[in-house]
């Protein structure tokens, strides 16, 4: 990886910055799975049902705005409404909102320190993803 870097220092704009690109990539891969592997179990387990349900809670998200915005507006908001309704009816959906209101407690509890740093990161980065 330092060679990369070596070499992408001697190349031109645009080879250059794709190998130094290339070579933060791998950097990152490296990274990744030592954080994994900090983590508890439920924490783990939460993080990836969080992430599952990422695009559920974006589109309750983008719902509860426009419903709000339309109210305010004095307009009919009964479609929006559907539509969230029906995003809570989804059977899978709703498997996954009950085990991760299961794993909460346990993974606020959690005696390792890193669990609510890394949960509290996803979110954060989910959240500004669907805006």
């Amino acid at each position: 990886m330092a060679e990369e870097a070596r070499r992408a220092a001697q190349l031109p704009g645009h080879r250059a910055s794709a190998l130094l690109l290339r070579a933060a990539r791998r950097i990152l891969l490296l990274l990744v799975p030592f954080q994994a592997l900090a983590l508890s179990p439920a924490a783990e387990e939460f993080l990836r049902i969080v992430q599952e349900l990422e695009p559920v809670h974006c589109e309750k998200r983008k719902l509860r705005r426009e419903i709000a915005l339309r109210q305010v507006q004095g307009q009919d908001v009964k479609a929006l409404k559907d539509r969230f309704a029906a995003l809570d009816r989804d059977p899978k959906t709703a498997k996954l909102e009950k085990r991760l209101g299961q794993l909460e407690p346990r993974v606020s509890k959690s005696s390792d320190p890193e669990d609510l740093a890394v949960i509290s990161r996803q979110q954060r980065e989910a959240y500004y993803r669907c805006e």
